[in-house]
């Protein structure tokens, strides 16, 4: 069973909308996907009690306690876990060191970028991601493609050694889609194409 988990202690970087989306398109793919909510306010699970019964099939599970993490039936191969907001806590810790991977969503704003840059300071010290056992994939998120802003977080994160692995459009339609419960995977339609191929690049490296 792989883990990938979406985390970023910024508050406001959509880490329920990431966590959600992977979990459609993996499932899309024919993975039995898991989506486990860390977060105390359940976003996750409640986006999940929307999702209409004929949609690809998503299990939620609850690990808001430490006494739940891990826990998972034996037919998922898949667990998409939507972080906690405060990532200094031992839980938070403890999430990232079942991870196998981790997406860190990041907006382009100076103070999004440095908060998330000593996010990554810390999470980079932990045994499992020194030792190469978790990878570690920055997206940029709600951005504006050929915007400023974002030419200057691409070009200030490669400097940095942390390119950015997917860029992600700030749409209506996701949070349209999510008061459905559904998200641009759930809809094969040309309208939300070039949404589904901007997360291409992030689903070859999480969806092996």
């Amino acid at each position: 069973m792989r883990t990938i988990l979406v985390a970023n202690r910024k508050g406001g970087c959509g880490k329920t909308t990431v966590a959600t989306t992977l979990a459609t398109a993996l499932s899309a793919q024919g993975h039995a996907v898991a989506l486990a909510d860390a977060d105390r306010q359940k976003s996750s699970l409640r986006w999940l009690a929307l999702r209409p019964k004929d949609a690809a099939k998503i299990t939620g599970l609850n690990w808001t306690k430490d006494k739940n993490l891990g826990d998972s039936p034996k037919r998922i191969d898949t667990v998409i876990v939507d972080g906690p907001g405060a990532m200094t806590t031992a839980h938070a810790e403890a999430l990232i060191r079942e991870a196998d991977e981790i997406v860190v969503p990041l907006q382009p704003s100076v103070f999004d970028t440095e908060s998330t840059e000593r996010f990554l300071d810390k999470i980079e010290t932990l045994k499992k991601i020194r030792k190469g056992k978790a990878t570690i994939h920055v997206i940029a998120n709600r951005i504006r493609l050929k915007s400023r802003a974002l030419a200057a977080l691409e070009a200030h994160m490669a400097e940095t050694g942390r390119p950015l692995m997917a860029r992600i459009s700030d749409r209506l339609a996701y949070s349209t889609l999510a008061g459905e419960g559904l998200s641009v995977f759930d809809k094969a339609t040309a309208e939300f194409t070039a949404y589904r191929n901007q997360w291409h690049p992030l689903l070859l490296a999480v969806g092996e």
